[in-house]
């Protein structure tokens, strides 16, 4: 599916944030869905470290808020939060080439979360993330826990209209 007006917008406001933009990565795609966002985080002086691969932590940093940001906003800023609580790193080859990556969430995964969260009053979610070099070969897998819990009345609540994790 093709990016919306609005999923363009956020892939802008993202990628323009200053602590993702200092990552080094770029968001390439959001789907109008808010289903599916791609990425990609290149091999450039930034990232460099001085094997000439990519710093772990440029690695990290592109995938740690994807999740919690894509979840806030299909369950709605209003209602939900979700923050990653953990996170591991598995290197798996050294990066030497642009890396990209692919996070997608289910239709049924989030009606399974909405539904536990009102059951359990929270949820916690684990994901996976892989990170390719140009052969699409694995360099790095990223294991994220999310936290999800409805949002209590003391909680500010994020713009609608906006990603909860970048100021309008």
């Amino acid at each position: 599916m093709a990016e919306s007006l609005r999923t363009r917008l956020m892939r802008w406001k993202f990628n323009l944030f200053p602590s993702y933009r200092g990552s080094g990565a770029r968001i390439l795609y959001i789907d109008s869905t808010l289903r599916e966002v791609r990425l990609r985080l290149p091999l450039c002086r930034r990232t460099r470290n001085l094997n000439g691969t990519i710093y772990g932590g440029s690695i990290y940093a592109a995938v740690d808020p994807i999740h919690a940001v894509m979840l806030v906003s299909l369950l709605g800023p209003r209602d939900y939060v979700a923050w990653t609580k953990e996170a591991s790193i598995r290197f798996k080859r050294q990066a030497r080439t642009d890396l990209t990556a692919r996070v997608t969430l289910g239709e049924d995964e989030v009606a399974a979360i909405r539904e536990e969260v009102r059951r359990e009053g929270k949820v916690e979610r684990r994901y996976e993330v892989n990170l390719l070099d140009a052969r699409q070969h694995v360099c790095a897998t990223c294991d994220i826990l999310v936290h999800i819990h409805a949002r209590q009345r003391h909680e500010p609540a994020a713009a609608p209209a906006e990603m909860p994790a970048i100021p309008a």
